[in-house]
Formats: C-alpha cells, sequence, structure tokens
C-alpha cells in the first residue's frame, strides 16, 4: 500500500488501493479514473431502468437496473475515498448483485414466499455483517482497473437485456432487440392483449 496519504477524506483506512497514484488529480479523489470511471456504469443501468419500467417488465428487472447503479455508486465512494466504510459500499453489493442474478436465473416466478429469496437475503446480509477481505495487492494499472469498470458497466447492462430478453420469451411478450441510436441494443416487448 502506499503511504497512508491525508485528504479531505482523512488518512486511508482501505485495506486495498488499485495502484494509481492517490490524489493526483483533486484532492477531493483518491483514484482518479477508477471513480470516474463508474459513471458509464450508472448510465447504462439508467437506461436499462428506464427500458424496464417504460415496458413494464416484471420488477426484478428494475431491481437488478437499480442494483446495478448501487453497485457503481458504491464504487464511485469507494475509489474517491479509499476509506474502509466505503469499500464495503464497493464490495458488498457486488455479492448482493451476484444473489440476485441467482434468484432471476432460477426462480421463474418473482415470488416472495419460498425458502429461496429468504435463504439469499439471509446469505447477503449476514455477508455484509461479518465482511472483511482482504484483497491481493498484485499489481495492476489503474487504467486497466478504471477499464475493468467500463466493461463490467457493459457487461452488467448486456447481461440484464440478455435476461430481459429470455423472460419475455418466456411469457410470450413477443420480444425483439432493436438499438437505441443505433449502437446500444435493448429489448422491445408486445405483449398479448390478455395481459
Amino acid at each position: 500500500m502506499e503511504d497512508k496519504v491525508s485528504s479531505f477524506w482523512g488518512p486511508v483506512t482501505s485495506t486495498t488501493e488499485w495502484c494509481e497514484k492517490n490524489y493526483a488529480y483533486s484532492s477531493y479523489i483518491a483514484e482518479f479514473y477508477n471513480t470516474i470511471s463508474n459513471i458509464p456504469c450508472i448510465l447504462l443501468a439508467l437506461i436499462g431502468l428506464i427500458n424496464a419500467l417504460r415496458q413494464r417488465f416484471e420488477k426484478r428487472f428494475s431491481v437488478l437496473h437499480i442494483s446495478n447503479m448501487i453497485l457503481a455508486i458504491g464504487s464511485m465512494l469507494f475509489h474517491a475515498t479509499l476509506q474502509h466504510v466505503q469499500q464495503q459500499s464497493d464490495e458488498t453489493p457486488m455479492v448482493w448483485e451476484m444473489l440476485l442474478y441467482l434468484y432471476i436465473l432460477y426462480s421463474p416466478d418473482w415470488h416472495y414466499r419460498s425458502t429461496m429469496p429468504t435463504f439469499l437475503f439471509l446469505y447477503g446480509a449476514v455477508f455484509a455483517a461479518v465482511h472483511s477481505q482482504e484483497i491481493s495487492s498484485w499489481y495492476v494499472n489503474p487504467q486497466g482497473h478504471a477499464f475493468w469498470h467500463v466493461l463490467m458497466g457493459f457487461n452488467s447492462y448486456f447481461a440484464n437485456t440478455f435476461l430481459m430478453f429470455c423472460r419475455a420469451q418466456q411469457l410470450g411478450w413477443s420480444p425483439r432487440v432493436v438499438h437505441f441510436m443505433g449502437l446500444l441494443p435493448y429489448v422491445k416487448i408486445q405483449k398479448p392483449k390478455t395481459q
């Protein structure tokens, strides 16, 4: 770890730093590239959320896009401050989002009375309560980690879009892939008149 540089946020208290010179561009942002590279993640999640709400997809997909936003905001907070509390706001939502993906993939109906959502919720809550993980200090250049954020934003968006397409097929909603501004794919559905 680098020297514990003091800044607006105080000394670094996180258990890891991502090989980017701290506070090189601002006294408010510890890891500049790793912080701003979360912006595409937030914007893509917002586009996905608007699409899911506009077409009245099941709530699970709105929750999934909101989860993507929470994860990106947590990551921004962590990389901007390098504080241990914000590190948890980056790492814990990763686990929660993984659990949400598992639920969406393995539960065809959005129901709250089964044991699966209870188990996944409890697992996520226990993880959040006891989580303290030492991440490897293996050297990765900062632009590489920042680029990873951008790629993960696109990965999350494409995964959500794929799941929305699959679910719309299961429900007989005649999904088709169209492109926003000719580039960004999203799912357009045609629900039967009876729904």
